[in-house]
């Protein structure tokens, strides 16, 4: 009896340049990281009867040529550039190049035994919309930061100015976004869920929605770790290590973790009732923050899994 082997092919991404093998074998392809080098590859691909192609995430470079092939109906494997250089450690390989790393991809994509579903193409754009109001978020962080290291007052008043604005175009693109995902009646289904818990407002609720689509058909440990809330044990033997989170999607739980301080300290009062009982135990004040966040994502992932809103419960005395 013959053993079936997937037919898989791995891309190296480059700004200008697409390094393609397939795995097993020793066929290879450079084309260009435009719409017709996509055409082209599209046809390579179905000439070999590829079914699964490999490409490692590469600042955005990657996305056009997946849109492409997954409209031509092959299933995607976006790899994060730290599983394809785990991969390379296992088999011991220290050599490194396009070529080769196209063939690594390429079996990284044969042997993957778990594919996820692609994502809606709808929440692209917005994630790239969010990713812009995030920086905006930062500008207005470190100018914040040279203010108040600066005496002149000339400058001080140039560095007022430039805040203002900033924060006027923040609020500008966070209205634009929201009324743009709006238009969708599912996705303002899931933004309205969402921002009904106590301590999310809208724009947590919009990083929930467009940076995790897959809350609401998750457990709540997997959601804390898709967000990286979620502690992991470091034990061996007779050691027991202390818990540490680690990994998931960072600028989301970045966002979470900002909205955690106020939900702990004014608008959720079963986060308040957490993070007091934490700290009276004697835990951090970070470490509180953390479980706070944690338990954040857990209300949304609940919401959106009942599919009502959230029912704010005031404490018992």
């Amino acid at each position: 009896m013959s053993k079936y082997t997937m037919s898989a092919a791995g891309i190296d991404t480059g700004k200008y340049k697409l390094d393609v093998a397939l795995h097993g074998r020793k066929d290879l392809l450079q084309i260009n990281n435009d719409a017709a080098g996509h055409k082209q590859l599209s046809a390579w691909l179905r000439r070999h009867r590829v079914e699964r192609v490999g490409i490692e995430a590469s600042g955005g470079y990657e996305r056009a040529v997946i849109a492409r092939l997954r409209k031509d109906g092959f299933t995607v494997i976006r790899f994060q550039p730290l599983q394809v250089r785990a991969y390379a450690d296992y088999r011991l390989q220290r050599a490194k190049n396009d070529k080769i790393d196209a063939v690594l991809i390429a079996a990284c994509a044969a042997e993957a035994t778990t594919i996820r579903e692609a994502p809606d193409p709808r929440l692209e754009p917005f994630a790239e919309h969010l990713t812009l109001i995030e920086q905006i978020e930062e500008d207005i962080v470190r100018f914040k930061t040279r203010r108040e290291a600066v005496r002149d007052v000339k400058l001080g008043r140039r560095l007022d100015r430039e805040i203002v604005r900033l924060k006027a175009w923040r609020a500008l693109e966070l209205k634009q976004l929201a009324a743009k995902l709006r238009q969708h009646q599912d996705l303002a289904r899931r933004l309205a869920l969402a921002a009904s818990v106590d301590g999310v407002g809208e724009r947590t609720a919009l990083a929930f929605v467009i940076r995790a689509p897959e809350l609401g058909n998750i457990s709540r440990e997997q959601a804390a770790a898709l967000v990286g809330l979620a502690p992991f044990d470091d034990d061996s033997a007779e050691r027991h290590g202390q818990r540490h989170i680690a990994g998931g999607r960072s600028r989301l739980r970045k966002s979470v973790y900002a909205a955690a301080l106020p939900a702990a300290f004014h608008w959720n009062p079963q986060v308040i009732a957490l993070y007091k009982r934490l700290v009276a135990a004697g835990k951090p004040h970070k470490l509180a923050l953390v479980a706070c966040a944690r338990k954040l994502v857990v209300y949304v992932n609940t919401v959106l899994a009942r599919g009502t809103p959230w029912t704010s419960r005031p404490l018992s005395i």
